[in-house]
């Protein structure tokens, strides 16, 4: 009799499993093959309830992802701290555990189903982990009857089978979402890089803020009208300049660039007019300054707010005559230069203070274009991404992609840093990802790590100057007392992430300790 029942038990399993591989095999999707799996367990061997539990987006908590015989409500309940549990134990320690009876069981919390909906009889639970290169990514996890002929040994045996089968519907599906996030990603790339004004200038996005400024340089560009960029450091402010040059008749001339902040204030002047023979210690032969080279073609002026008045008004006497005298030197030196000078600062607001000339601020002004920073410019981070991306693992000789989500989450970022911060980004991403996909999780932890860091120089630069606070970036909060009227934001973020706590603070500009910290003073659950 028993080897009879042996027999049967091996058969109905064997079945269970051709019939579970179909279902992988021909289903359109792992929420419909994992659905139909559990059902399976529940008709065919009375493995009722099944779940299947994942991480969530933040990495420390599991939530029932896929069900069958569970209510909306019952799945939004079923969330665990990784060890927490006998579920979030099965996780964090990779072992199978079976509860012969849920209500003798301490560990066993009772979170999702409430005891009274189950049978009113004695009720077991079965957890094993679903594995994947000898890591665990989920629980597979089912009551049932104690009181079965079946063995619990039989039902373990085929579960872990089923945790096995879908492990591996979870790493297709994984594989499929990075391959579609990795196309669309190359796809908004390329159609960028076809329809785009200044794609052929090194200007990448489509957004219609970037559009705009594209089109007033393109007008200006085959003219000599000295042109003033305006924006936020790491806007592009250099490629900028570079394309009023390309698109311009001084195309075939040099193209000269000196950053006015970045070269101490007693070389400036010689870096910019050159300097005669003896002209001071050090000065052993002539040199031509950077006006001069640029003859013929475009001289890029960029933090333009940072010359000293002294150099103002020399640079002034060459955009009103055309000449330069070198340091040392008596003589008046014909130049044929375009200018075109950059600036983040608010050059009236420094004139009205004594510290730009206005005889100057309106020579550079006659054509100023505003640089949209990159949180204004809708769309266009998906294809800078993926620029970077390309470039970056050119750079490293690697063939990174991006996983499902990542973009996404970059493009929820305010970037107060602009291109450059995104670009640091993208290659901090590839060197720190061990995979071939960049995850979302990573982005999220690294978009962390750069808006904490962020807080941390605004708070120095705080204390530093406790009169006047002149925050670093808008888009940070400074740390300030927990209003009540916070709550229906934090809650609405949370809601809009998906409870991903990260992703929430980032949206709304707080650091994670920030948001926790606010979350724990206004009562607002985990």
């Amino acid at each position: 009799m028993g080897i009879a029942r042996n027999s049967a038990t091996a058969e109905s399993d064997l079945l269970i499993v051709q019939e579970a591989a179909r279902l992988i095999t021909h289903g359109s999707d792992a929420a419909g093959a994992i659905h139909g799996i559990l059902h399976l367990l529940s008709q065919l061997l009375g493995l009722n309830r099944g779940r299947v539990l994942l991480p969530d987006h933040d990495g420390q908590t599991l939530a029932i992802r896929y069900a069958y015989g569970l209510t909306a409500e019952e799945r939004a309940r079923g969330r665990y701290v990784i060890g927490e549990g006998v579920t979030g134990r099965v996780f964090d320690t990779g072992q199978m555990a079976l509860i012969q009876d849920i209500d003798d069981e301490p560990t066993y919390l009772r979170r999702a189903v409430d005891r009274a909906t189950l049978p009113n009889e004695t009720v077991s639970f079965i957890a094993v982990p679903i594995i994947w290169e000898d890591k665990p990514v989920g629980v597979l996890a089912v009551h049932r009857l104690r009181k079965r002929e079946r063995a619990f040994q039989s039902d373990i045996g085929l579960l872990q089978v089923i945790a096995t089968l879908i492990g591996q519907v979870l790493r297709i599906e994984d594989m499929v979402a990075e391959r579609t996030a990795d196309l669309v990603s190359k796809n908004q790339f390329l159609r960028n890089q076809l329809e785009s004004l200044g794609a052929r200038y090194g200007i990448l996005g489509q957004s219609p803020a970037l559009h705009e400024a594209v089109q007033y340089a393109l007008q200006v560009a085959t003219t000599d009208t000295t042109v003033l960029l305006l924006g936020e450091s790491g806007t592009g402010k250099e490629r900028f300049a570079r394309m009023q040059h390309m698109a311009g008749k001084r195309a075939g001339g040099p193209f000269v660039s000196i950053n006015c902040a970045a070269i101490p204030a007693n070389l400036i002047e010689s870096e910019l007019f050159g300097h005669e023979k003896g002209a001071f210690t050090g000065a052993g032969a002539t040199k031509q300054g950077r006006i001069e080279l640029a003859s013929g073609g475009t001289l890029f002026l960029d933090e333009i707010g940072d010359l000293d008045l002294e150099l103002q008004a020399k640079l002034l006497r060459v955009l009103e005559y055309k000449v330069i005298q070198r340091v040392g030197g008596t003589r008046d030196i014909p130049v044929d230069v375009r200018i075109v000078s950059a600036t983040h600062k608010d050059l009236q607001q420094a004139v009205q203070e004594g510290r730009f000339r206005l005889d100057l601020y309106y020579r550079l002004n006659v054509f100023p274009i505003r640089l949209p920073a990159l949180r204004a410019r809708q769309g266009d981070v998906a294809i800078l991404a993926q620029y970077f991306l390309d470039s970056a693992n050119q750079e490293f000789g690697q063939e990174k992609i991006f996983g499902a989500g990542a973009v996404e989450s970059l493009d929820r970022y305010a970037w107060p840093g602009n291109i450059r911060q995104l670009e640091n980004v993208i290659k901090r991403a590839v060197l720190m990802s061990g995979g071939h996909a960049i995850t979302r999780d990573m982005v999220d932890t690294i978009l962390a790590h750069e808006l904490s860091a962020a807080t941390a120089l605004q708070d120095s630069a705080t204390a530093s100057q406790p009169r006047v606070v002149q925050p670093l970036v808008d888009q940070l909060r400074p740390y300030a007392k927990v209003r009540e009227d916070e709550m229906g934001d934090i809650v609405q973020a949370l809601r809009q992430q998906q409870g991903n706590k990260t992703r929430a603070a980032i949206s709304l500009g707080l650091t994670p300790r920030q948001f926790r910290y606010r979350m724990q003073k206004l009562g607002i659950a985990e």
